[in-house]
């Protein structure tokens, strides 16, 4: 099989749209309806190995990733998965590597996956919105049920055998206006990957027109920037966040590698349980198919027009207000999805949480501007975290020993700050 000419991902349902809980901003349940009358959403033995044979062979890369989607991946058994480990290695070629990724609520989680998980080296995706009356809000079983205590069960089996662990949060109307109490509530939990996604649902047809679980671009906006001066003064040798990565790449003269930052997108399609492939996990519908890998060969699709098409009208649409903003190289737009704000003079096309993100990137700016310049000086990033610190010192009146030291850690001068200076 010819190689896919550039990198790309697929975001493989095995189960379809079926999950174990039914969380109420979820946007993937009603998928399901596009196969009516479907009585197992479960991937056939069949199509499993024929995506798992064309994944392999179409991967322009000598580490082939693929990534376990839902729905609730796990819904299906650890037998299942391990069938999916035992099909890679018998089809993968000599001097590849495998790479699987794994998004799951955590729910199911027991000791023999986490050992299985830890065996087989899956990276695992964790959906965590935040302490448990924050996460409780949506995130229900299907009988309206909390689900905190469980999810945070399968967090600590995760940890004790080992498996490497980022949390994605979803920012929705509650836990945005607590962005400290969210993020210091991740980082006493010792995780180390945060990913922050906001909530727009849409409503209706008018424009901004979202439900009121969505998240407001202004309180998005100041949500980033105060967990953003925390991690930078506190945290930056510990905790990776996502969008801040991001924020950094194009002062590091670096390209985004997140979808919703890049200029142009396709590189991420998604496969349902019956080998239907769509251009994206968002555009997961009949005018955005672009065909069944048991009819048309996967590279074809990843290669075709309809996608190609689809990656560059990101760009393309972008509105004039847009492409003449001084932090256009940080955004590109946001997520097409998003586009459903007016510009000042009435063109439409605009990001819904363009003034959140425009708040946050020039709020950033002169940070990550000072973080490419120590690496360009041989320098780690994570200095700048001490040099905050300093800076901070210095501008205030004297402190004592034993006074709480001003860098903010809660902790006395003398056993912080007061060492660095010596």
């Amino acid at each position: 099989m010819v190689k896919a000419s550039h990198e790309f991902q697929i975001f493989a349902k095995p189960a379809g749209a079926v999950c174990n809980l039914d969380c109420r901003y979820c946007y993937y349940l009603e998928k399901g309806e596009l196969y009516p009358g479907t009585e197992s959403f479960r991937m056939s033995d069949e199509i499993l190995e024929e995506y798992i044979t064309q994944q392999i062979a179409c991967t322009p890369d000598s580490s082939i990733q693929f990534f376990w989607h839902g729905g609730e991946p796990t819904i299906l058994g650890l037998d299942y998965f391990q069938k999916i480990v035992d099909l890679q290695q018998k089809l993968k070629p000599p001097d590849t590597r495998i790479i699987n990724n794994i998004q799951t609520n955590g729910m199911l989680l027991t000791e023999d996956w986490c050992r299985f998980l830890a065996r087989e080296g899956f990276y695992v995706g964790l959906s965590l919105d935040g302490p448990q009356a924050l996460h409780d809000t949506y995130r229900v079983t299907k009988g309206e049920k909390p689900t905190h205590k469980q999810v945070m069960q399968g967090y600590r089996l995760l940890r004790q055998h080992k498996v490497p662990c980022d949390i994605l949060c979803v920012v929705h109307d509650r836990n945005v206006r607590k962005p400290l109490e969210v993020y210091r509530f991740f980082r006493e939990m010792k995780a180390r990957y945060i990913s922050f996604i906001p909530l727009v649902e849409q409503e209706g047809g008018g424009e901004n027109a979202v439900t009121s679980r969505s998240v407001s671009a202004a309180a998005f906006g100041e949500f980033l920037c105060a967990i953003f001066d925390e991690w930078i003064r506190h945290d930056m040798d510990r905790v990776i966040v996502q969008i801040f990565e991001e924020a950094a790449r194009p002062a590091c003269g670096q390209n985004h590698s997140l979808c919703v930052f890049r200029p142009t997108c396709g590189d991420l399609p998604v496969m349902e349980h019956n080998g239907d492939v769509y251009a994206c996990d968002h555009f997961v519908d009949r005018e955005h198919l672009l065909g069944n890998i048991r009819h048309t060969p996967l590279v074809s699709m990843i290669e075709s027009p309809a996608l190609a098409a689809f990656g560059k009208s990101k760009r393309d649409m972008l509105p004039r207000y847009c492409r003449e903003c001084d932090v256009l190289a940080l955004c590109n737009g946001g997520c097409p999805k998003d586009r459903i704000s007016k510009t000042r003079d009435g063109e439409e096309g605009l990001n819904y949480l363009c003034a959140g993100y425009k708040r946050f990137f020039a709020h950033c700016r002169p940070y990550t501007q000072r973080i490419a310049a120590l690496r360009m000086a041989g320098e780690p990033p994570e200095r700048l975290m001490r040099l905050l610190q300093m800076e901070r010192i210095t501008a205030r009146p004297a402190v004592g020993r034993n006074d709480p030291c001003p860098c903010g850690s809660g902790k006395k001068y003398k056993k912080c700050c007061m060492n660095a200076e010596n």
